[in-house]
């Protein structure tokens, strides 16, 4: 394994923990302080919106699985998967920054773009 393809996995990885973080923080944290740290609701609207972000969180964990996956299939299989929930993760980042908040574009799909580039560049 070259440093390149040495840096894309380490960048793939970190995006597939952020993404089990974001699941912790969705699905077990979200009336609690880490959680309403995140969303910025108080107590009543977090307790009314918990279904949500727990759904939400179950696609990010899917998100993590898929990565974690693409770092320990063989390629073709490995590398395509990355790309693909690579994909996902800007797409979901854009879609999110543009929709919902702003900040997601610097959490979210700014790692996953850096993580596919470094990914493309590697092969």
């Amino acid at each position: 394994m070259n440093a390149e393809e040495t840096t894309a996995n380490v960048l793939v990885g970190l995006v597939a923990a952020l993404h089990v973080y974001i699941l912790v923080l969705e699905m077990f944290l979200w009336e609690r302080k880490p959680g309403r740290g995140l969303s910025g609701f108080d107590a009543d609207m977090a307790r009314a919106t918990a279904p949500l972000a727990a759904n939400q969180g179950l696609y990010n964990g899917f998100l993590a699985a898929g990565l974690v996956w693409g770092l320990i299939a063989d390629d073709p299989t490995g590398f395509r998967a990355q790309v693909f929930f690579l994909g996902c993760v800007v797409i979901a980042g854009l879609y999110g920054g543009f929709t919902a908040n702003r900040r997601i574009l610097v959490a979210q799909a700014l790692p996953g773009a850096l993580a596919l580039g470094a990914v493309l560049l590697s092969r």
